[in-house]
């Protein structure tokens, strides 16, 4: 037995190192309490940053202690002389380089280097680009990196041509770089500005083919990578909808008017105004959203003065100002008898989509044929189906409807956990072509019955309409927007799943309302009809609720003013 190793057997390997963690955290928590101690006490010296280098060095995500150096450097600052303070400075840059190297994604490490080179007065940005291009040498998704590579370009001006070529020179690299994909599209508005599409417009047509040429390479390379997917999508969008009122109503009868918009917005803020002009006189009205949230809402409401409705008069004229930011939209409406109502000539492109261009709509429909043929050789590749059906909505969503619902079906099958969320998107596009439909015809009824919608959405485009079937869906609620509805007298959700009704209030038109086979439990679940002044049928059969004794009694009570409740 002289003369040989004794071997460490595992027990006593786990035990040394066991113990060696806790000498490591003994001086941890030791060196950590003296710092808190200094700082405590104002004692912000050089020594704090040698106490923090030895915790930072190791674990570079503790926060407090970022800034505890942070106080000190500025303590410092008005201290040390300019060569001092630039040794300090250097010393300080070179230990953030080391940190990096231990974790490359601290947030902290990244934060402090910008903190530190914001008060430099002359920082060396060349070599600062230089780091970032070593680091994403190493990992060129590392999202930290690219986040202070947009600082530091910015900070020296560096031309947005420069930064677009060193994202060609990573994305032809490796395709699978979605921080250098965004980098672009921040790149690209700034190299070729629109002027009349906003700051996230459009491409000029010859940017978008040669763009477009590029991604296609990296999805027939990998179609399993989202992100040039998500890319893709970026360069087939288009402008953000110009701001518009869409719909003008006057009712006597309710003497209110209801004003619907193209986005949400909160009435009163200091970006939103609305001013009310009727007969060229200005009234002082209160407004409010339909729900009685008074939070951003498409559609909003205030009471109109007895005097603005004066029957002696035969027409008056009613002018709704919208003032958000710069600029300035405004409705009229002429009305003379009970109801009245104005509405822009919207098209399907203002409604749901903004307007393309003949050369844009001719690449979109390039696009498509280069998907389907990569879906032919890709089958199960969720993103190509998904990438087809939206090439297909922004083309021409009527005339593809069909074609999308099978795709949608595909789409499913292949990313089974994904189905709810494809469930509700579809549920959109099919909502969205059926008012488009109605738009088309001119008509104030909307039929959305057996069409499996899952959700329902956009009905602040419904201010009009009197009568809506929801038949034999799958919706589980009736969303709060249905408020909106100023003017619906029968409402239709048969064959549902429905289980609450809290949606369903402060509807002043609503006369019948028909929810057989559903889930309503008990009777309570009905008290928000109470709001509803005109509701006189209501048909209840075959939900749960009418299996219970006394439940016609109850309802009864409840709803005082309903004189036919069918259960």
């Amino acid at each position: 037995m002289h003369g040989r190793l004794k071997v460490k057997t595992s027990e006593e390997q786990a035990e040394a190192k066991r113990l060696e963690r806790e000498q490591k955290l003994k001086l941890y928590q030791s060196a950590t309490q003296t710092v808190f101690q200094k700082r405590q006490a104002g004692e912000l010296d050089e020594s704090v940053l040698e106490l923090t280098s030895q915790i930072l060095g190791a674990n570079p995500d503790f926060a407090t202690l970022w800034n505890c150096r942070r106080e000190v450097i500025q303590r410092l600052e008005a201290q040390k002389s300019p060569e001092e303070l630039a040794v300090l400075v250097k010393a300080e840059l070179g230990f953030l380089e080391s940190c990096l190297r231990v974790n490359p994604k601290s947030y902290g490490t990244w934060h402090h280097r910008c903190w530190l080179l914001g008060r430099l007065p002359e920082p060396n940005w060349a070599r600062e680009l230089e780091l970032c291009a070593r680091f994403l040498e190493v990992d060129e998704r590392n999202f930290h990196c690219w986040d202070y590579r947009r600082f530091v370009a910015a900070q020296a001006a560096v031309p947005p041509a420069e930064e677009l070529a060193f994202t060609d020179s990573l994305i032809t690299r490796n395709f699978s770089n979605y921080s250098s994909w965004h980098y672009r599209s921040c790149l690209l508005p700034q190299l070729h500005p629109q002027p009349d599409f906003g700051p996230h417009g459009r491409l000029p047509e010859d940017v978008l083919l040669k763009e477009l040429e590029l991604v296609q390479n990296a999805f027939f390379t990998d179609p399993n990578d989202q992100s040039a997917w998500f890319y893709h999508r970026w360069l087939l969008g288009r402008a953000d909808p110009q701001d518009a009122l869409h719909c003008l109503h006057v009712s006597r009868d309710e003497a209110c008017l209801t004003v619907s918009f193209s986005r949400p917005l909160l009435v009163g803020s200091r970006t939103e105004t609305l001013l009310l002009i009727v007969d060229e006189s200005l009234l002082a009205v209160e407004w409010r959203t339909p729900d009685g949230r008074n939070r951003p809402s498409h559609v909003w409401i205030c009471d109109l003065p007895s005097t603005s409705l004066n029957d002696q008069q035969p027409q008056h004229t009613f002018r709704v100002i919208w003032t958000t930011g710069d600029t300035q939209k405004e409705c009229v409406l002429l009305k003379g008898h009970q109801e009245g109502w104005c509405r822009d000539s919207a098209t399907d492109e203002q409604l749901f989509r903004c307007e393309l261009s003949v050369e844009k709509s001719t690449v979109l429909q390039s696009e498509l044929e280069s998907c389907k043929e990569l879906q032919e050789l890709e089958p199960e590749n969720k993103w190509c189906l998904l990438t087809v059906i939206l090439l297909m909505r922004a083309l021409d969503p009527l005339l593809y409807e069909k074609e999308m619902l099978q795709y949608f079906q595909t789409l499913k099958a292949v990313d089974p956990m994904r189905a709810a969320y494809l469930d509700d998107l579809r549920s959109k596009f099919l909502v969205e072509n059926s008012v488009l439909k109605m738009e088309y015809a001119e008509v104030r009824v909307l039929q959305l019955a057996h069409k499996d919608l899952t959700v329902l959405c956009h009905l602040e485009q419904l201010l009009l309409v009197t009568h809506l079937d929801l038949s034999n869906n799958r919706l589980r609620a009736l969303p709060p927007a249905l408020a909106a509805l100023r003017c619906l007298e029968v409402l239709q959700v048969n064959d549902n799943a429905i289980e609450s009704l809290d949606g369903v209030t402060n509807l002043p038109r609503l006369q019948e309302l028909l929810l057989c086979n559903n889930r309503l439990q008990q009777p309570g679940a009905l008290q928000p009809l109470a709001s509803c002044p005109k509701l006189v049928l209501l048909n209840l059969q075959g939900n749960p609720l009418c299996q219970i004794v006394g439940t016609s009694e109850h309802l009864a009570e409840l709803l005082p003013s309903v004189s036919s409740i069918l259960t």
